[in-house]
């Protein structure tokens, strides 16, 4: 499970070091894609493998549907992760994202999130004052 907030730079060569804890679940294969909110998922090959699943059960004649395979599965790319834990983000990720050098890297239980810094900074605030009506919002999940 991925848990936790952590604050890393994108080097001049494209590369994001990947926390510790997240790669011992990680392993040396994952796969990074456009996400939600203008952020990058990350995913271990298992859980994208899941994901993918679902998504091409998802019925083609609804154009919501082809749209998000669409977004999930052509903004994705296998990330090799090297001997010092870090991953290349293409610039058409690092676009997608507007991402600068600066990043949040946020384990969100099968998945990690990686944002710009400032972007993460105002979702977050936003998000958190807001957590009260969410979590009316959601009684209905048993949350």
């Amino acid at each position: 499970m991925f848990i936790g907030e952590y604050k890393y730079s994108i080097d001049e060569k494209k590369r994001l070091a990947i926390p510790p804890k997240f790669r011992q679940v990680l392993g040396k294969k994952a796969v990074i894609t456009k996400g939600l909110d203008q952020c990058l998922f990350l995913y271990s090959a298992k859980e994208w493998g899941v994901l993918a699943e679902k998504i091409s059960k998802m019925p083609l004649t609804q154009a919501d549907a082809r749209g998000f395979a669409r977004v999930m599965l052509a903004g994705a790319m296998e990330a090799n992760i090297d001997n010092m834990g870090r991953i290349l983000v293409p610039d058409y990720l690092k676009n997608y994202a507007s991402m600068e050098k600066k990043v949040v890297v946020v384990g969100v239980y099968n998945r990690i999130e990686v944002w710009d810094e400032s972007k993460w900074q105002q979702y977050n605030k936003k998000t958190e004052s807001a957590v009260g009506d969410i979590a009316e919002k959601l009684k209905e999940l048993g949350v």
